[in-house]
């Protein structure tokens, strides 16, 4: 098994497209990549403790490889939006890849020079790639909230924007 950190914005639309998957073992919603430990969400979501929104997966890469995650991931998020992601704005809320090992890097870097040469975007790719840094799970209430809490999950995801922006780009 390998882990997999990306920040994507809100980490529970970053969970739904990976969720369920064969080869995908776990996915937690937490924080990465900056000072505080241990912080909470109240922590967070005031932008000052450096880190950001992630996700971490656990993943079988003979099933699910790592360049698969990748391209996944660069469908979720405007890679172009240094202030956060959708309605979401702030620190806590930029995109980055926090990559585990020296191959995970490589592959990363690779996947963000493919993205930069496709044209899709017009605008410069921000997206940070960045060594695994200490990962915090966030609280319970977090964890798998599109099931716990489907209704406002859906609701939130709807007024974020970010479906259509996938639409309008990858589909």
């Amino acid at each position: 098994m390998e882990k997999a950190t990306f920040a994507g914005g809100c980490f529970w639309c970053m969970v739904t497209p990976f969720d369920e998957l064969p080869g995908i073992e776990g996915i937690v919603s937490g924080y990465a990549g900056g000072e505080t430990e241990n912080p909470s969400y109240e922590d967070i979501k005031t932008g000052t403790t450096g880190h950001r929104e992630v996700v971490q997966i656990t993943f079988e890469p003979d099933i699910f490889p790592y360049e698969k995650l990748l391209e996944l991931y660069w469908q979720q998020i405007d890679p172009t939006d240094v202030e956060g992601q959708f309605h979401d704005r702030g620190p806590q809320y930029r995109t980055a890849i926090f990559y585990h090992n020296e191959l995970q890097m490589e592959q990363a870097i690779e996947s963000k020079k493919k993205l930069e040469q496709s044209g899709i975007f017009k605008k410069p790719i921000v997206t940070d790639i960045l060594p695994a840094a200490p990962f915090y799970p966030a609280e319970d209430y977090h964890q798998d909230f599109h099931k716990k809490n489907p209704d406002e999950y859906k609701l939130d995801r709807k007024k974020s924007g970010r479906d259509e922006f996938i639409k309008e780009h990858w589909d």
